[in-house]
């Protein structure tokens, strides 16, 4: 993970130029500094190199070397920084009143020089080393890769040509391979490593309805390292028949020749055929696209390729237009391969049979893993006692051997990731198993640890997103469906498999070490690791892990993701000056604590706590992210609760701030947040125009009310957000409405035309104040309207209205009868989401909506309302008969059906 230290090198060393609290000394600082930053850049550059040869069918290099080197590399990256950052950072025995009194820091980089020519001289070396191995391939590993990367066919054992599961997307390319075109067709199988691609390719390939209708048949694996020449050979002796070739391939010579001269055969001997060629893991588009380029496409003979990979791109690359994403296998799917493999033909005895089903469906959907675990079932003791202690527990021994046998398989997909994804991937390993994790806490995550490289922090979230995106084409990471919908992404997630592989590799390269048992705490080596993943916070209460921890000097995360834990346990922050990021949001603090604020490399700060915080918070001057969550949900209310320090107006370098429910002070003269992009939690009192503003590039911002016993005047929320020029994301939240009285919020001012998202609840506007909204809002995406956010029995929607709008939530309202003009409105919807609306019996059906929209939802409405949205699918599918259908997922919690279609 060098890539990711020399990164973060580069950004601290960055900060040290900009800073205005720290002065570097001596004068030739500026000398010194340039050299470093060329030396850094310089070893950066070298790093990538590594990106362009690790799908290349010209280079095979020494991947343990190469580790090695890596390992080597981020040590000594490490070793500087922790260097520089320790001359900046209080000692731990320093009294509050002196860190009180400490505004500023220095740095004489002439105490530093020693580290500086020691790093220059070790790295210099290793650059040298590093680059020597990536220049010459490595014999042996070549070999290897001959033996299994030849020609043959996809499955050789018998008991894996039995699929399970997936008729349907079967049928579906069975349908598409057997018909016949004109020119050459390129069908695509995506989907994640082990998800059934090869079995399905294999099936297709062997259907004698589709190997009856070609004359040339061939199949190739191929894999992420792989010879040009010699898949051109695998083709060729399989399309080729009662000729030698060996013997003309001899005859024609070697190099590039020998590539020119098979080509030419293959496309000859193709030209009047029709084939049906198999590549089978392909992961290079520039691979892809040769091979097409010499398949004949304009025969007339309706010839087909059938490509299956782990990557988006390359399936892209084949053809978008038969593309075919490869889907988990069901429950039933699932537990109809598991019971085979486990008991071939004969049945499951019925005692077995419910932990059984738990047990597939603790596999998460992934043949490889349902196979896997299947084999190991079938050799243990067939006992309800021991399947149920299976069934039970995703990490039970028989899964961990599992995704043990199964590594292999998927670490392909992490190996060959570009340098800079790595550490982002891996960094998804410290949430919990099965975790939706929020896409904007990942995020901001990624950006703390300085993972991304950014040249402006506004661009911070598209680039982030482009990263999940990357990781999500390449089959490693999963987002919520309705992302097809509505191309935005809330969470993600890592399937199991994947979850353990992230662990493990990040326990072996020492990217984080994750404690859940006290052994943990004590293992060897836990000194060295920079990144402390809790998983059970009661861990700091027993006294030898404390002290293990505490013993973790350089220790540059703590990051506690385990269950909630509403007792206060003691945290050893007072060791751990060089901590960036503390997150502490399961921990419940029940008073504040003061050792935070000797943190000066801070960046990111998140914990539960129901106090004021102090003023000298305002002290963690590289603080970035300062999120503090209430245990108590709903605050007595009292005047001006003000739970932030007036000095927070102090924090320059604040971008994200989520206090819960507090009031910001007023500022300070002349106080400036040039830097703040999300404000979260605020109060309503809050957003004037003072304090407003202050803080002009508001990107997003989040306002909580909680509306007094005795509130009777109207709250004025929106008055002032229309001067924030660039907000583009709104959310407002009455904790406790009061549904049945009349609104209490005074009508609606003037958006800022900027913004894109809004979520309003609990505000009890009449819906004729929709047309505000409606005006003011042009470049409305998103609108979720939650708890009486609206009133009424009616909302009739105008001309022009919501003309960009691509994702509607309507949930707990009165609303009775939606109604649209004449015209076709809300042109751009993708998705619509209708929950809890018992008195809606008036969809608006089908003008009301175009062909843009892809989906509806219903959950727990008036069952003349769903007959309404099934109404509207019909109506959509015949009216827009030549796209995908529209899907309509009903949900209803008193009823036993519920309807997917």
């Amino acid at each position: 993970m060098a890539y990711a230290a020399v990164i973060s090198l580069k950004h601290t060393i960055d900060s040290l130029l900009d800073s205005s609290t720290i002065s570097i000394v001596p004068k030739s600082s500026p000398e010194i500094i340039g050299f470093l930053h060329q030396q850094i850049l310089s070893l950066k550059s070298v790093l990538e190199k590594l990106d362009s040869i690790s799908i290349s069918c010209s280079s095979i290099i020494n991947t343990k070397k190469v580790n090695a080197l890596d390992e080597q590399i981020r040590d000594a990256v490490c070793e500087l920084e922790d260097a520089i950052e320790s001359h900046l950072s209080p000692q731990s025995e320093e009294k509050e009143a002196e860190i009180q009194s400490l505004t500023s820091f220095s740095l004489d980089l002439q105490k530093l020089k020693p580290d500086f020519d020691s790093f220059t001289l070790k790295t210099n070396k290793l650059k040298a080393a590093y680059i020597h191995e990536l220049s010459f391939p490595f014999p042996d590993e070549e070999e290897d890769e001959d033996d299994n990367n030849g020609g043959r066919n996809i499955n050789n054992n018998d008991d894996e040509k039995k699929m399970v599961g997936l008729s349907d997307q079967y049928m579906e390319i069975r349908k598409t391979l057997a018909e016949n075109h004109a020119g050459l067709v390129v069908v695509s199988l995506v989907g994640m490593a082990g998800i059934g691609k090869t079995a399905l390719a294999d099936k297709l390939f062997r259907d004698p309805l589709i190997s009856s209708s070609f004359d040339k048949h061939a199949v190739v694996k191929i894999g992420p390292k792989y010879k040009f020449g010699r898949v051109l050979l695998d083709i060729l002796r399989q399309v080729v028949k009662n000729r030698d070739v060996d013997e003309e391939i001899v005859a024609v010579g070697g190099g590039e020749e020998k590539i020119n001269a098979l080509e030419k055969m293959i496309t000859d001997i193709l030209q009047d055929s029709r084939y049906l060629i198999v590549l089978d893991d392909v992961w290079s588009t520039e691979l892809l696209s040769r091979l097409k380029n010499l398949f004949p496409w304009r025969n007339g003979r309706g010839s087909q390729v059938l490509v299956t990979t782990r990557l988006h791109q390359v399936a892209d690359k084949a053809d978008v237009h038969c593309k075919y994403d490869i889907r988990f296998l069901d429950g039933n799917e699932s537990w109809d391969l598991l019971r085979r493999k486990v008991f071939d033909e004969m049945p499951c005895p019925r005692e077995l049979e419910k932990a059984g089903k738990k047990i597939a469906e603790n596999c998460e959907g992934l043949p490889l893993t349902i196979v896997t675990v299947g084999k190991i079932l079938s050799e243990a003791e067939k006992t309800t006692e021991y399947w149920n202690k299976v069934a039970i527990d995703k990490q039970n021994a028989v899964f961990v051997d599992a995704y043990e046998q199964m590594f292999e398989v998927l670490y392909p997909s992490y190996n060959y990731l570009p340098q800079y994804l790595k550490p982002c991937f891996l960094y998804m390993g410290v949430f919990p198993q099965n975790c939706e994790i929020p896409f904007s806490k990942l995020l901001n995550l990624w950006l703390s640890e300085r993972f991304l490289e950014l040249e402006h922090d506004l661009d911070s979230t598209n680039y982030g997103v482009r990263c999940l995106i990357n990781l999500v084409s390449r089959s490693l990471v999963m987002v919520h469906e309705d992302r097809r919908y509505t191309y935005r992404v809330n969470t993600c997630r890592l399937h199991s498999s994947y979850w353990y592989m992230c662990n493990k590799e990040a326990e072996k390269i020492k990217f984080f070490h994750a404690l859940k048992s006290r052994a943990d705490g004590l293992a060897q080596g836990i000194e060295s690791q920079r990144r402390l993943c809790i998983r059970n916070n009661v861990l700091f209460g027993i006294k030898d892990v404390y002290d293990s921890m505490a013993s973790i000097s350089n220790l540059r995360s703590l990051l506690c993701t385990g269950p909630y834990h509403q007792y206060q346990v003691p945290i050893c922050l007072e060791y751990l000056s060089l901590l960036r990021i503390l997150d502490a949001l399961t921990v419940r603090f029940y008073e504040f604590p003061m050792e935070v604020v000797k943190l000066v490399q801070l960046r990111y700060l998140a914990l539960t706590y129901d106090g004021n915080l102090p003023s000298l918070i305002s002290k963690l001057w590289n603080l970035e992210y300062l999120i503090v969550e209430r245990h108590l949900r709903i605050i007595k209310h009292v005047e001006n609760i003000q739970f932030l320090p007036r000095e927070i107006w102090n924090m320059e370098k604040l971008k994200h701030l989520k206090v819960t429910g507090c009031d910001l002070p007023y500022p300070c003269e002349g106080s400036f947040l040039p830097n703040l992009l999300r404000l979260l939690d605020v109060s309503a009192q809050s957003c004037t125009r003072d304090v407003l503003s202050r803080i002009p590039n508001l990107l997003k911002l989040g306002i909580r009310v909680e509306l007094a016993l005795d509130n009777v005047e109207p709250l004025c929320l929106f008055d002032h957000i229309s001067h924030l020029r660039d907000l583009l994301g709104l959310k407002c939240v009455v904790v406790n409405p009061r549904i049945m009285s009349e609104f209490i919020v005074a009508p609606l001012s003037i958006f800022s035309s900027s913004l894109e998202k809004l979520t309003l609840s609990g505000l009890g506007y009449p819906w004729e104040e929709m047309s505000k909204i409606a005006s003011s809002l042009q470049n409305l995406v998103m609108l979720k309207l939650r708890c009486y956010a609206f009133r009424g029995p009616k909302w009739e929607v105008r001309e022009k209205e919501f003309s960009r709008l691509e994702f509607l939530l309507i949930e707990d309202t009165d609303l009775v009868h939606w109604t649209v003009g004449n015209r076709v409105f809300f042109q751009r919807l993708k998705k619509l989401s209708i929950r809890h609306c018992y008195r809606l019996v008036e969809i608006p059906i089908p003008k009301g909506f175009n062909k843009c929209l892809k989906k509806v939802e219903v959950v727990d409405c008036n069952p003349v309302g769903v007959a309404c949205a099934k109404r509207l699918k019909l109506d959509m599918d015949s009216e827009y008969y030549y796209r995908s259908p529209l899907v309509l997922n009903v949900h209803s919690s008193w009823d036993d059906e519920n309807i997917e279609s």
